[in-house]
């Protein structure tokens, strides 16, 4: 379908704390790398986001600093908004859900879907705390972790050892306001009938997106599909957020999942009087930029929402990306352990492509990547410095030495076949730099074009325009030689500011900085053509684009991360992130099965082992065959994890084999162990592996 225009978001991000690179390297700046494309192409696009102000995380930031949650709201959006603004994320609008325009816009929705009969009301018992006269969500109440004996663990999660909780299940539960027991208390809600939407979801994903969205994003959402979907409660006890627009609804707050993703209608209705066509005409391009955290809520929870209002168009992708780690532990900014983009931005002042370009280079597109100083080192001074710095740097250089600081001219009648070779690269890069990108591979787009820049150098070097130089008995000719060659590298520099624009704008800007040209040579249209610099033009003397960084400031890096992080201990308190458990199917925990004596354990051999191949098993759509080390040999094993896991992202991962199991054949194939397994709250499974990497066919005692 051609699309008349474009509307693109990323997830609202909580204004209870500062944004670190995680967030930038899952929502923000690949829809930034896409949007930038966009205008580049000259399309109608517009860039929404916000600070979603409401939910528990709000609260209970506002109650560990002893301020108002307005208060709490007010500081870290202002904190958000700059530092996206810094790192040169081009939001059209960034907003914010306690705006009046958020309030009317998500209550009218309610209200239609009240109106047209939608939800569903119940009556249930929920936890409340009658000192404070309040009921409780799931993170106001405390209690003993079941599984670690942790007695400050939440009541959806264990910050100690990560277990998802539901306050049933801890041990002593208590308010964290008052430290009061808790009673249970009949409050009334209205429930959203998801599995009435159930059917329609399927059509629309599972046979239209199958080839479109990626797997990552597709798996997850056929698991939840196949596991079947359940009414949720689109309401909540709480005096922030929201109010329900219903007479009998006091003390009642729309649901910050609910509320939260119409904040990218209402933020499109503050920037523009034609919010409508964005929003509600079907020659719009809908696409979603998010974590692979909220992917639910964005694929199946809020097109179920749209769909029931109806006149909305749905999205037509969502490009959502896994996590980014830091030094090898998962970001957690309950330890501190996160790399702040506020605190980047002072310490590398005017640097911000340098972790644009990191990011976007290790971006978890697939799988969960991981972020290093010293890989943040290597590549800036590898690939930026080396490469792309370096090929811009010697074509000025040159051009200043050899050709009076002016753009020489081209001489048809003396281009040679590697000439010829590079300028076709030039036209190639176009192409192939544009179809990752819309098809949403940032990272190899990026790599295109620093191997365009590689190539550069390739050529600059075989040519060697300077030993041309020192043959003055063949002056003219060489002269004409030398021209054709800088000639050749001038024109690729300003092909290269077209292509890393989308990428590095600030890197482009100090590009036609010194090639002395307007900004619209940027133009989308204007990449692969060879007359972008006219002969005889005069161009300013070169500017280093990037400085390398060195060991020292690695180390001060390395050093601050690790010195202010906190350990992990029972007092820890968290921060919360999305609620994804509050929204996730709640189970029971499974029964305790009968009492076995250490003998009947210690029949059981559990050994390390590490994927090296991951497959589809044919006509069996929860299996995978793997290829597993299992450190003197390598086996077969089947595992129906195929609903929960890509092939592709569990390839090189650690995890524990039950290595004595007796064979058995499954669809033909022997599978000679089994793979441990956990189950979450939501249905999802999670990797029994070792806490660290560890040879393969190590016991597992």
């Amino acid at each position: 379908m051609d699309f008349k225009r474009y509307l693109i978001t990323s997830a609202l991000p909580y204004a209870n704390g500062p944004i670190h690179i995680g967030h930038l390297a899952g929502g923000y700046l690949p829809a930034d790398i896409y949007v930038r494309y966009l205008r580049a192409q000259k399309r109608d696009v517009k860039f929404i986001s916000g600070s979603d102000e409401h939910g528990v995380p709000i609260t209970i930031r506002a109650m560990r600093e002893g301020i108002t949650p307005q208060q709490v709201v007010d500081k870290y959006h202002e904190m958000m908004k700059d530092s996206f603004a810094k790192m040169g994320i081009s939001f059209d609008i960034y907003s914010r859900t306690s705006s009046v325009t958020h309030r009317d816009t998500s209550q009218a929705f309610f209200s239609k879907l009240y109106n047209d009969g939608v939800f569903e009301e119940k009556e249930s018992e929920q936890y409340y705390d009658e000192e404070h006269d309040v009921f409780l969500a799931d993170r106001y109440i405390i209690g003993t972790c079941p599984v670690c004996g942790n007695p400050n663990a939440y009541g959806d999660q264990c910050e100690r050892c990560g277990s998802t909780l539901s306050p049933e299940i801890l041990i002593n539960p208590h308010s964290a306001l008052s430290h009061s027991k808790l009673v249970k208390k009949l409050t009334k809600h209205w429930y959203f009938p998801l599995n009435k939407y159930e059917d329609w979801l399927k059509e629309w994903i599972v046979e239209g997106k199958k080839n479109e969205w990626k797997p990552n994003v597709y798996g997850q959402c056929k698991s939840w599909l196949d596991s079947g979907l359940q009414p949720r409660a689109m309401t909540r006890d709480s005096n922030w957020g929201v109010p329900v627009p219903l007479p009998d609804a006091k003390g009642k707050v729309l649901y910050v999942w609910f509320d939260a993703p119409i904040g990218y209608i209402s933020a499109t209705k503050e920037l523009t009087n034609q919010w409508a066509d964005y929003w509600c005409k079907e020659d719009t391009k809908l696409v979603h930029f998010i974590g692979k955290d909220n992917i639910v809520f964005h694929c199946i929870i809020f097109p179920a929402m749209l769909k029931a209002h109806g006149g909305f168009v749905l999205p037509d992708n969502v490009p959502a990306n896994e996590f980014l780690n830091i030094e090898g532990e998962k970001v957690s900014t309950s330890r501190n352990w996160a790399v702040w983009v506020h605190e980047y931005l002072e310490d590398f002042p005017e640097q911000q492509d340098l972790l644009r370009y990191v990011l976007c280079a290790n971006a978890p597109e697939t799988k969960d990547n991981d972020f290093t100083w010293k890989d943040f080192q290597d590549r800036v001074n590898g690939e930026l410095v080396s490469i792309f710095g370096n090929f811009v740097n010697r074509a000025f250089v040159l051009m200043h030495k050899l050709c009076k600081g002016k753009v020489p001219r081209l001489h048809n009648e003396l281009l040679t076949d590697r000439d010829k070779e590079l300028i076709a690269a030039i036209g190639n890069a176009k192409t192939l730099v544009e179809s990752n990108i819309e098809n949403y591979k940032f990272r190899d787009g990026l790599f295109e074009v620093i191997d365009l820049a590689r190539k550069g150098n390739k050529y600059l070097q075989d040519c060697a325009p300077w030993s041309l130089a020192k043959t003055p008995e063949l002056q003219v000719e060489n002269q004409m030689q030398i021209d054709n060659c800088l000639h050749i590298c001038l024109q690729l520099t300003a092909n290269l500011s077209i292509l890393i624009n989308p990428f590095l704008p600030f890197t482009a800007q100090k590009m036609i900085y010194m090639m002395k040209v307007v900004e619209r040579m940027l133009d989308w249209e204007n990449a692969g053509r060879m007359n972008l610099l006219n002969a005889g033009y005069p161009l300013r003397a070169p500017e280093l684009l990037f400085r390398k960084i060195e060991d020292a400031e690695i180390a001060l890096q390395v050093e601050k991360l690790k010195g202010r992080a906190i350990k992990p201990t029972q007092d820890v308190e968290p921060t919360p992130e999305k609620e994804v458990a509050a929204l996730a199917e709640t189970k029971p925990a499974a029964p305790a099965k009968d009492t076995i004596t250490f003998d009947d354990f210690a029949k059981i051999d559990l050994r390390a082992g590490t994927i090296l191949t991951a497959e589809k098993v044919e006509k069996a759509d929860k299996l995978l065959k793997l290829t597993v080390d299992m450190g003197t040999e390598h086996r077969t094993i089947v595992s129906g994890i195929a609903m929960h896991f890509a092939p592709e992202d569990i390839v090189g991962k650690q995890v524990t084999v039950v290595a004595n199991l007796a064979p058995r054949k499954m669809r033909g194939i022997e599978s000679q162990g089994m793979i441990l397994m956990a189950e979450n709250a939501a249905g999802k499974l999670i990797f029994v592996s070792p806490a660290e990497h560890t040879d393969a066919g190590s016991e597992v005692k």
